[in-house]
C-alpha cells in the first residue's frame, strides 16, 4: 500500500513559566504557559525512524527559559516573536507557532494599598497570543479567554421560531452568564506597538459592554461586544469572539406549594449554547 504523509508538526505543550521581577518599589509577577510547533523537513523522522534533523521538544522547553531570563516576557506577544523567530531560525524549520497563555494575578489589597509583594487570582481567564513566524512573515493574534461573567438581570430571549420538538419557554428577564473567548489581530503588515494597552481596554470594552447592554439574545450581545472593542481599540482590525451560555435554570417549586420569582435557579455546564461571531472594520 503506497500513503504520502501530508502534513507533519512537533512541539512542545504546556511549558510552565513563572518569571519574577524584583524591584526595590514592589515585585512584578508573570505566569504563563507556552505552547511551540514547527513544521518543516522533517519527513524522515515519520518515515524512516531518522532523528537527525529533529530538534528535541526538550531543547524547546529549555529555551523558554532560557531566554526569559535574558528578556523580557511582558508583553506576551513580544515574547512570543522572540520564540517564534529563535525557532524558525534552526535548520530544517519552515514555520513557527508559539502560543502563550498568562494567567491573570493582581496584588492583594493589604493595609488599603495594593501590597508589593503578595497577589491574587481570583478567576480563570487567561491573556493569549499566538504567533505564527515563516520566511518573511510573523502574524500575531491576541486576545482573552475564560472572562467569566454574569448578570442577573437584562438579558431575554424570545420571538424565535417554534416546532414540535421546542419546549423553550420565551423570557424577558433571565439570567445571562458566559465564558468569553476573543482574539483580535491587527491590519495586514501592521503590528500593535502597545500591546498590552489594547488588550486592556478590550477587557475594559468587553466588560463595560455585557454589564450595560439590554440583550435580546447572546447573538445580540456578541454583536455589541464586538463593536465596543473595535471602537475602543484602534490598533483592532478584526476580531472573533465565543460567547458560551453558561445556563441558570429557574427552579420549578410549585411541586412544593412556593412560588420562585426569578430567585432559585440551578447552575447547568451541559449542553450549552455556543456562538461565535467574527467583525472587521469596514465589512
Amino acid at each position: 500500500m503506497s500513503i504520502s504523509l501530508v502534513r507533519n508538526s512537533y512541539g512542545k505543550s504546556r511549558v510552565r513559566l513563572v518569571k519574577v521581577r524584583r524591584a526595590a518599589e514592589g515585585h512584578e509577577l508573570t505566569d504563563i504557559d507556552v505552547d511551540i510547533e514547527l513544521e518543516g523537513d522533517f519527513d524522515d523522522a515519520y518515515t524512516q525512524g531518522d532523528n537527525s534533523k529533529v530538534l528535541p521538544t526538550d531543547t524547546m522547553k529549555n529555551t523558554v527559559y532560557a531566554l526569559a531570563k535574558g528578556h523580557p516576557v511582558e508583553p506576551i506577544e513580544d515574547f512570543g516573536v522572540l520564540l517564534a523567530e529563535h525557532f524558525l531560525g534552526k535548520p530544517h524549520a519552515r514555520r513557527a507557532r508559539v502560543a502563550i497563555a498568562e494567567k491573570v494575578w493582581s496584588r492583594i489589597d493589604a493595609g488599603g494599598a495594593p501590597h508589593p509583594h503578595a497577589f491574587l487570582r481570583a478567576s480563570g481567564e487567561r491573556r493569549t497570543a499566538e504567533i505564527t513566524a515563516a520566511p518573511g512573515d510573523v502574524a500575531i493574534v491576541s486576545g482573552i479567554e475564560d472572562l467569566l461573567v454574569l448578570k442577573t438581570t437584562g438579558s431575554a430571549f424570545s420571538g424565535f421560531p417554534r416546532d414540535q420538538y421546542t419546549t423553550l419557554k420565551e423570557t424577558d428577564d433571565r439570567i445571562l452568564s458566559t465564558l468569553m473567548v476573543a482574539r483580535w489581530r491587527a491590519p495586514a503588515g501592521r503590528r500593535d506597538e502597545s500591546p498590552t494597552a489594547t488588550w486592556e481596554r478590550a477587557r475594559r470594552a468587553l466588560l463595560e459592554t455585557f454589564a450595560g447592554q439590554h440583550s435580546l439574545s447572546v447573538q445580540h450581545t456578541i454583536h455589541a461586544l464586538g463593536e465596543a472593542v473595535l471602537a475602543a481599540c484602534p490598533a483592532v482590525d478584526e476580531l472573533s469572539l465565543s460567547l458560551p451560555n453558561k445556563h441558570c435554570l429557574l427552579v420549578d417549586l410549585s411541586r412544593f406549594g412556593l412560588s420562585n420569582d426569578n430567585e432559585i435557579f440551578v447552575p447547568v455546564d451541559e449542553p450549552y449554547g455556543l456562538i461565535h461571531a467574527t467583525m472587521k472594520r469596514g465589512g
